[in-house]
C-alpha cells in the first residue's frame, strides 16, 4: 500500500494538471508560469530521488519500520494540506509546490525502506515473489495514477489529493499496529557532509535538466543558458566532491564498497538504464495519444487526458501479470535469464512502436503496450530481488536506497532526454509546417509566423495538458477575424493532429532509437551480473579500508 500510494502520486497530476491550474486560476502555458508547470510535474519525483538513499540509511540506523511509518504520517499530512489550498494565482501554485515537495519526502520514506523491510521479512527463496509483488505495485501505481487523475480532476481538482488521505490514514494505522522491525541497528553516526553534498548536487543537476528543455534567448531549448550551465556544472562538481568524501569518511552515506559485489553493481546499472529507457516513454505516449490519435478519432481535446490513461491500460496489465510470476520463477532459477530477456523484449517493443504509423490501429498499439508491460515486469521484479539478495543485512536500507536513487534519478534524466530529442525533431520541421498550414486557412502572415516561432515545447505541453493547441496559440482575437469555415477547421479535432503528425514522427524515431539503445545496454549489463548470489550464503568483506 505504501509503495502504491507513493507511485500513484508521482503520476496522478500528469492528467489532472489542466483542472488543477483552472482551479487555482493560472494559465500553465504562459512563459512566466512554466516554472510552476514543470515543478508540479517533477518536484515530487526530484524530492524522492534526492532523499531515498538518506532515508534508507536512517532506516539502517534507527529502524526501517520506524522510518517507514513516519513516511505514512508525512505523506498523509502533506496530502491533506494540498487539498485545503484556498489561494489562487501564483500564491496558490507556490502552496501546491511546497506541499508536493513535503509529500515527496513522505514518499521517499516509504519507497526507501519498503524493499529492505521485505528483504528482512522473507527468506531468500521467497524474496523474488515478495519483492515482485511490491515492485509491481510501485510500477503499476504510476499508470493507475493516470486513470485516477483523469477520473477525479473533472469532478474537483482537490479530489486528486484528497483520495490519498483515507488510504494514508489506513496505511499508517495498519503499519503502526502490525509491522515489526527485524533489522539490526548499526548505531553508526550520520554522514552529514555526504548527505548535504549529494542532495544539493543532485538537486542542481535536476534543476538544470528541467530548465534545459525550456526555451532561452531565442533558442528552442535552454541548454546554453547561464542558469542551466551553472546548475549542471555546480551539481556535477558537488557530486564529484561527494564521491571523494564518501571514500574518506568512516561511516559513509553511500556505501561505495557495495559496488564490489558484482550482482549489486550490474543489477543497479540495469535498473538505471531500464528506467532511462522507460521514464520518458509515458510522456511521449501521452502526447501521441492526446495530441494526435485521440482527436483524430473523435475525442475533444478536453476529453483526451482521461482517455489517454484508459488506452494505456494494457501496459499496466502487462506489469501486473509478469511481475509476480517472474519474481516467483527467479526465486527458483535466478534473476539473470528473466531480467536479461525482459530488457531484450522491451527493446523489441520500442522497435515495433517505431514501425507503427502515427494514426495506428489500436489493437496493434495495445498489443505492443501489453508486450512492453510484460517485458518490463519480467525485468523489474527479478532484478530488484537480485539486488536486495546481494546486500548484507546491515546495509539493506542504504543499498536499497542507492538502487532506488539510480532508478528515480534516471526517470528525471529520461524525461529531460526524451523531451530534448522530441523538441530537436520537431524544431527541424514544425515552423515551416505551421506557417504553411495556418496561411492556407487565411491566418494573417504575421500571426502565422508568430505561432510558428513559438517554442516547440509550448506545442508539446499544450497537447500534453489537453488544451486545443491552435485556439490557445492563435488566441481568440485572431480566430474571431477568420472566415467561419477556417475558424472551425483550425479549432476542430483534425487540423492540429494532421499538421503535427509529420514533425512528431521525426521526433518519435529519435526518441525510440534512444530507448532501444538504453534497453540493449541494460540487457548486456544484466547478463554480466553473474550467477545467483545471496549475501547470507556468502559473506563479502565490506570495510572502508578495502
Amino acid at each position: 500500500m505504501g509503495v502504491l500510494l507513493a507511485t500513484i502520486d508521482s503520476s496522478i497530476m500528469l492528467i489532472a494538471m489542466p483542472d488543477i491550474f483552472r482551479g487555482i486560476q493560472l494559465d500553465p502555458l504562459l512563459p512566466e508560469n512554466s516554472f510552476y508547470l514543470l515543478w508540479m510535474i517533477l518536484g515530487y519525483l526530484v524530492t524522492s530521488s534526492v532523499l531515498v538513499v538518506s532515508v534508507g540509511r536512517l532506516g539502517d540506523l534507527f529502524g526501517r519500520v520506524r522510518m517507514y511509518n513516519l513516511g505514512f504520517v508525512i505523506y498523509t499530512f502533506a496530502s491533506l494540506m494540498l487539498t485545503i489550498d484556498w489561494m489562487t494565482g501564483h500564491a496558490g501554485a507556490i502552496w501546491l509546490l511546497v506541499w508536493r515537495i513535503v509529500q515527496g519526502v513522505g514518499g521517499a520514506f516509504l519507497v526507501g525502506n519498503s524493499g529492505a523491510i521485505l528483504t528482512d521479512a522473507f527468506p531468500a527463496r521467497q524474496r523474488g515473489l515478495a519483492l515482485g509483488i511490491n515492485n509491481v505495485a510501485g510500477i503499476s501505481g504510476t499508470f493507475i495514477g493516470l486513470i485516477l487523475g483523469g477520473l477525479l480532476a473533472p469532478i474537483s481538482w482537490r479530489l486528486v489529493f484528497l483520495i490519498s488521505v483515507p488510504f494514508g490514514i489506513l496505511g499508517a494505522v495498519w503499519a503502526y499496529r502490525k509491522l515489526h522491525d527485524l533489522s539490526t541497528r548499526s548505531g553508526e553516526p550520520i554522514d552529514w557532509l555526504g548527505n548535504v553534498t549529494f542532495a544539493v548536487g543532485l538537486i542542481l543537476v535536476m534543476i538544470g535538466i528541467t530548465h534545459g528543455i525550456q526555451p532561452h534567448g531565442g533558442h528552442t531549448m535552454g541548454w546554453t543558458s547561464p542558469l542551466v550551465l551553472g546548475c549542471l556544472g555546480g551539481g556535477v562538481a558537488l557530486l564529484i566532491a561527494f564521491g571523494i568524501i564518501e571514500t574518506r569518511v568512516r561511516y559513509p552515506m553511500f556505501r561505495l564498497p557495495l559496488f564490489k559485489i558484482r550482482a549489486f553493481t550490474f543489477g543497479t546499472l540495469s535498473t538505471f538504464l531500464s528506467a532511462l529507457g522507460r521514464g520518458g516513454l509515458m510522456f511521449i505516449l501521452i502526447i501521441w495519444l492526446q495530441g494526435i490519435w485521440l482527436p483524430l478519432h473523435g475525442y475533444s481535446f478536453e476529453e483526451t487526458p482521461l482517455w489517454a490513461g484508459i488506452y494505456m491500460l494494457p501496459l499496466t496489465v502487462g506489469f501486473l501479470a509478469a511481475g509476480p510470476v517472474s519474481g516467483y520463477l527467479s526465486d527458483r532459477f535466478g534473476a539473470r535469464p528473466f531480467a536479461t530477456s525482459g530488457m531484450l523484449a522491451a527493446a523489441v517493443t520500442f522497435a515495433l512502436l517505431e514501425l507503427l504509423p502515427i494514426d495506428f490501429p489500436y489493437p496493434a498499439f495495445a498489443a505492443i503496450l501489453l508486450l512492453n508491460g510484460l517485458a518490463m515486469g519480467c525485468f523489474a521484479s527479478p532484478n530488484r530481488a537480485a539486488v536486495m539478495n546481494s546486500l548484507p543485512a546491515n546495509h539493506r536500507g542504504s543499498g536499497g536506497g542507492m538502487n532506488s536513487t539510480f532508478q528515480n534519478s534516471a526517470q528525471v534524466f529520461s524525461i529531460g532526454i526524451f523531451f530534448t530529442l522530441m523538441i530537436t525533431g520537431l524544431a527541424a520541421a514544425l515552423p515551416t509546417t505551421l506557417t504553411t498550414g495556418l496561411e492556407a486557412h487565411h491566418v494573417p502572415a504575421a500571426a502565422a509566423q508568430a505561432v510558428a516561432a513559438s517554442p516547440p515545447v509550448s506545442v508539446l505541453f499544450a497537447a500534453f495538458l489537453g488544451y486545443n493547441p491552435m485556439q490557445h496559440l492563435l488566441g481568440d482575437n485572431v480566430i474571431a477575424q477568420l472566415p467561419p469555415a477556417d475558424s472551425a477547421a483550425l479549432t476542430g479535432n483534425t487540423f492540429f493532429p494532421n499538421l503535427i503528425s509529420g514533425p512528431f514522427q521525426q521526433g518519435l524515431h529519435i526518441a525510440f532509437g534512444f530507448a532501444i539503445a538504453a534497453c540493449l545496454i541494460a540487457a548486456g549489463a544484466s547478463a554480466f551480473r553473474g550467477s545467483r548470489y545471496v549475501a547470507e550464503l556468502e559473506t563479502p568483506v565490506l570495510t572502508h579500508k578495502n
